[in-house]
């Protein structure tokens, strides 16, 4: 396989390939953040979706840093991402977990990751939540595996940041169904009602009013194995090596969802196999998507159509 594409400036990033509600652009995030294009954005997008890569000891084929390097590294994209943010627009991170070199003692390095970037663009945190994904294999393996001294870290840090303490969210937007025992009170029409323990004293009208679902916890339990979706059907019938760090779909969804309305703006500067611009093209929502590998850019196409893919600069000739 022989991968052609145009070339790029920072001032002119190369479009990859464009859908009717958004455009995938083939450059580093630093290169975007300088050129014309972000400055033609600032403070047009409403919400900034990603997923950095992780302060991991070992390195992956996606590139990453670790320890000062990347503290520094992040805080300098703070300012302007937040540039880019409407004010009252809201960037939502996720940040796996990471571990001391040869020690089986977890890293502060995501959490001090986290300060860094909430001080250096000023940003509000909004909120935390918690993605489980109980399917993840055992690691780290010397500790989990072999030594048996630790369990299996199972879980990444999605944390909620945003110039303003109030930005755009509703969480009528996210309601999940009520659980079958929520279910029979509303149709009872009764609940025990009374002092708590706590001493919270809860009545039958505020609980039994039918809002037509549950407002959602801040922690997602997702099983992420898709082995045989069309985004890796694509890649296999190609020969692309699928991106080994995909985001999940309903991660995505969620705070596409809580967080933005019809036509509102959504990027994510680490694209990846693009599943942001997916989901936001699925639910009406503009969007771009920043990915500097032509691997990574060939692969996240067949999240689309080719009746959704208006126009491209990239080919693939065998």
């Amino acid at each position: 396989m022989r991968v052609t594409h145009s070339q790029q400036t920072a001032a002119h990033p190369s479009r990859a390939y464009a859908t009717q509600m958004g455009s995938m652009y083939q450059t580093t995030i630093e290169e975007f953040l300088d050129s014309d294009l972000a400055s033609d954005l600032a403070g047009q997008v409403q919400l900034i979706f990603t997923s950095p890569p992780f302060p991991l000891q070992r390195k992956k084929r996606y590139g990453n840093l670790n320890g000062e390097s990347y503290l520094n590294w992040l805080g300098s994209l703070a300012k302007p991402l937040a540039r880019l943010l409407k004010p009252d627009g809201s960037l939502v991170l996720e940040l796996g977990n990471s571990w001391e070199p040869g020690s089986p003692a977890m890293s502060t390095l995501p959490l001090r990751a986290l300060l860094r970037l909430q001080e250096s663009g000023d940003f509000h945190l909004c909120q935390s939540f918690v993605a489980h994904n109980p399917a993840r294999l055992p690691s780290p393996t010397q500790w989990v595996n072999i030594e048996r001294i630790r369990v299996k870290d199972s879980y990444t840090n999605i944390w909620w940041l945003s110039p303003t303490d109030r930005p755009k969210a509703d969480n009528r937007n996210v309601l999940v169904p009520y659980s079958p025992a929520m279910k029979k009170l509303l149709h009872r029409k009764s609940y025990n009602s009374g002092t708590r323990p706590s001493e919270h004293e809860i009545g039958d009208e505020s609980f039994l009013t039918d809002n037509g679902g549950a407002i959602p916890p801040n922690v997602f339990t997702i099983s992420n194995t898709r082995s045989n979706d069309r985004y890796r059907k694509y890649c296999k019938h190609l020969g692309i090596r699928p991106h080994p760090a995909r985001m999940q779909p309903e991660l995505v969804r969620f705070f596409v969802e809580f967080l933005t309305d019809q036509n509102d703006l959504v990027l994510d500067p680490f694209g990846g196999s693009n599943t942001t611009g997916y989901e936001a093209e699925a639910l009406g929502r503009r969007w771009i998507a920043i990915e500097p590998s032509i691997e990574y850019i060939l692969g996240s196409k067949g999240r689309f159509t080719t009746e959704q893919l208006a126009e491209t600069s990239t080919t693939v000739e065998a």
